[in-house]
């Protein structure tokens, strides 16, 4: 009996994985969510965070931030405004992102979008968190 669980991650512009997994870990946006194949159907809100794909004893680490996932008995469909494989992460470009991001919210200018900011922020630090 065929344990894997299809996964497939789809952005507006390209598809980022398509593969089978025997586990999948996804943040969403009231917390951490297992899915093994036979899980029941559901529909959530991704929140920003690291997807872990668990195939025997490898494991693909995607930053995903933020986007929608579906589960049926076909598998994880996953549709995200934005995710990112580990090889294609600049850490340098993240800690710079962070550093900018911080220093907006510090600065507390009536000008700032803080929400903007904080959601960099946790970008910055999703991806940031991947690289370790």
């Amino acid at each position: 009996m065929d344990k894997k669980i299809k996964v497939k991650i789809v952005a507006p512009t390209k598809k980022i994985y398509e593969g089978e997994a025997d586990l999948v870990i996804m943040r969403t946006k009231t917390g951490d969510l297992g899915v093994l194949k036979g899980h029941e159907n559901l529909s959530t809100v991704l929140d920003l965070g690291i997807l872990r794909i668990i195939e025997g004893d490898k494991e693909q680490k995607i930053a995903l931030l933020g986007g929608f996932a579906e589960v049926s008995k076909e598998g994880v469909s996953i549709l995200t405004d934005s995710a990112e494989l580990y090889e294609d992460i600049d850490v340098e470009r993240a800690i710079e992102a962070k550093k900018r991001a911080e220093k907006r919210i510090a600065d507390k200018k009536e000008s700032t979008d803080i929400k903007r900011a904080e959601i960099a922020l946790k970008r910055a630090l999703v991806r940031i968190e991947l690289k370790k």
